[in-house]
């Protein structure tokens, strides 16, 4: 019940976050789109408008598959839509000067300007601050994929322990590397001055780039197309703490679908910043299920006496994930209240 309850809640916060950046992004895209003139009052560039029709339209007839496999080329396509992202924030690491000019755009023609002459645009190798808490939640929120094993691995052609360790291996080497290029030359172009939401920090310095246009589409297909494959780990949590082993009902399946989604998606509504939910999320059910659970599985499966090698590893890994977690947690809320009481939260974004 504890485990279902946390991948429940992990899949629901993952989902928002995703729903929050098309909520975001793709009201940005519209109006990148459109004439300088453009009043920018129409109902299409309405994020919450957009993230309802999207929701009811794309996410919904996606997510009500009773099977992961048929999601497996949506899957396909969010990896290289990724790709294409990764891409184009190493190529626009050449043509973006630092410091970055004031209320300035530069043509999309302009080549490299040297951008490591100034003290403040120096590659700094750790820069602690009070969004460091942020840092090791939200990368075991972007590398946790353990929730969606189990479906993955009923879906394989001849399923077996080797041939989902190779799955595995590859999907997470994949992924750091997309995670690292994309992070590195993301920090190299703005330093500082970078956003938590990466391509946002490009609006500002070239707002009408045709090729920030492109990636910013591509990224909002990418997670589109991921929400579903999240989703089902989630609605199996569910399913499974209510009804246990009863045979399949598509009552229950449609029902558990539609309160999940809605659950997500007032959530992405009114959560007024994307790093609040990567934070809070990754400081609890993602580090207990990347850390916690797996020491703990590990010392109440294993015959092997607590002094072996295996068992001290599944402690260390135990109270490493308690620590992080703790400590987390306890800056996120120390920092949310200091920003509360500075009223430097502008919670009236959400409503």
């Amino acid at each position: 019940m504890m485990v279902g309850c946390t991948i429940l809640i992990q899949n629901i916060g993952a989902m928002s976050s995703y729903m929050f950046i098309l909520k975001s992004e793709l009201p940005a895209s519209i109006s990148s789109l459109q004439s300088p003139d453009s009043p920018g009052d129409a109902w299409y560039e309405d994020g919450r408008t957009l993230l309802i029709l999207i929701t009811l339209g794309v996410v919904l007839p996606l997510a009500l598959l009773p099977r992961i496999g048929f999601l497996g080329y949506t899957s396909g396509l969010s990896f290289l839509f990724k790709l294409y992202f990764t891409v184009v924030v190493v190529v626009k690491w050449w043509s973006i000067p630092c410091p970055l000019p004031h209320n300035m755009t530069i043509p999309t023609d302009t080549f490299k300007i040297s951008n490591a002459s100034d003290v403040e645009c120096t590659p700094k190798l750790f820069a602690v601050s009070s969004k460091s808490a942020y840092v090791v939640p939200t990368m075991a929120f972007s590398f946790l994929c353990h929730t969606a094993v189990l479906p993955i691995y009923c879906e394989l052609h001849r399923p077996s322990k080797e041939r989902m360790q190779n799955v595995a291996n590859v999907s997470i080497i994949l992924s750091f590397l997309v995670y690292l290029t994309s992070a590195l030359f993301g920090y190299l172009t703005f330093y500082g001055q970078v956003n938590s939401e990466l391509l946002l920090s490009y609006d500002a310095y070239m707002p009408r780039d045709i090729m920030i246009m492109t990636v910013r589409l591509a990224t909002l297909l990418a997670v589109l197309t991921t929400v579903p494959i999240i989703h089902f780990p989630a609605r199996k949590a569910v399913i499974t703490m209510l009804c246990g082993d009863r045979p399949f009902s598509w009552l229950t399946h449609v029902l558990s679908t539609l309160t999940i989604l809605g659950v997500v998606l007032l959530l992405a509504i009114f959560v007024p910043d994307i790093m609040n939910l990567f934070g809070l999320v990754g400081a609890t059910t993602s580090t207990c299920l990347l850390f916690v659970y797996p020491g703990i599985f590990r010392l109440k499966l294993s015959p092997q006496p607590l002094r072996s090698l295996d068992l001290v590893g599944a402690v260390i890994l135990l109270v490493v994930g308690l620590f992080v977690g703790v400590l987390s947690l306890s800056v996120i809320i120390v920092s949310w209240v200091l920003m509360v009481s500075a009223g430097s939260w502008k919670f009236s974004a959400a409503l």
